[in-house]
């Protein structure tokens, strides 16, 4: 995740220094029949016109370093690491940066075919195969196969890496079809005003998720009243910001483990976690097993193909 997001940090930096235009860089990672995957990464900001654009397949496409806001006829979502862009084939989207500059994405997209096939493979019956609302949260059913993204863009060679990103692929749809979210109609969009802090507290978490960073602390920050900052950033990331911080450490040391040697307790005092227990439980906890255990499932499927 560290390199994830500095690479955006440096692409942001050399814009500014350049006084070039905001630019998309997209890069093809792997694509099949019916299937691709790209590293998206913007540098658009709140200077910046926004465009309206359409989807030309259906799209899941994670959130891997900074934020921004997507407007489709579902309404307004905030977008933050770890969380999910919905979208369907011929779709209307608008994003911006009206509060940060920058983002990047891993995106996969789907022929309306595959995207079929998919979701009855899934069990996904009874109703359109499309999804009815844009955005899904950082949640416990999808995190293991978030992380396997994350390490996924460190694979070896060209042939392991379409195995493993065909497999994540299909992995990735099957799950959040299951788990997708209803329309977001049904949730009045936020003022701007609150949008914005609540980006500023999402952008330092990420820019230090270790950081020892009370609720008092954040909501002052916000200039907003503790209850009414908590229930603003749910509303906004679907998760508490106790919730959005541990998940954002879980992600960084799932990513170090199956990227590196270091020892599980160097790298759970270097992710914020106190000790080695809390972490072991909490790791446990998010992706279903043991760190070493996960350690040895996802090295091999990285190195051992």
């Amino acid at each position: 995740m560290g390199k994830i997001a500095l690479e955006l940090e440096q692409a942001l930096v050399h814009r500014a220094k350049e006084g070039s235009a905001a630019g998309l860089r997209t890069h093809l990672l792997a694509a099949g029949k019916g299937w691709t995957v790209e590293d998206v990464l913007c540098t658009s900001g709140p200077d910046d016109r926004t465009f309206e654009e359409r989807h030309a397949r259906h799209l899941i496409a994670l959130v891997a370093a900074g934020s921004f806001e997507c407007r489709t006829e579902f309404g307004r979502e905030l977008m933050t690491p770890g969380s999910m862009l919905l979208g369907n084939a011929g779709q209307c989207f608008e994003c911006r940066h009206q509060h940060a500059a920058g983002d990047r994405c891993i995106a996969f997209g789907y022929s309306p075919e595959l995207f079929e096939y998919l979701a009855a493979d899934a069990g996904v019956t009874g109703r359109s195969t499309r999804f009815h609302g844009m955005r899904l949260p950082p949640i416990n059913g999808v995190a293991p196969l978030v992380a396997q993204v994350w390490t996924g863009l460190t694979a070896p060679s060209p042939v392991e890496a379409v195995q493993i990103w065909q497999e994540l692929s299909f992995q990735l749809a099957g799950q959040v079809l299951r788990m997708a979210p209803g329309s977001s109609r049904e949730r009045a969009d936020a003022p701007a005003a609150a949008v914005a802090r609540v980006t500023r507290a999402i952008r330092r978490i990420d820019s230090d998720p270790a950081a020892t960073l009370t609720l008092e602390e954040l909501a002052q920050e916000a200039k907003l009243s503790i209850y009414h900052f908590l229930r603003t950033f749910q509303r906004l990331t679907g998760l508490t910001p106790h919730q959005y911080v541990r998940r954002a450490r879980l992600r960084n040391a799932a990513t170090l483990l199956a990227a590196g040697k270091s020892r599980v307790l160097d790298i759970a005092l270097d992710c914020g976690f106190g000790d080695l227990a809390n972490f072991n439980h909490a790791f446990r906890g998010e992706f279903g097993m043991a760190p070493l255990a996960y350690r040895k499932q996802n090295a091999r499927k990285l190195f051992s193909i």
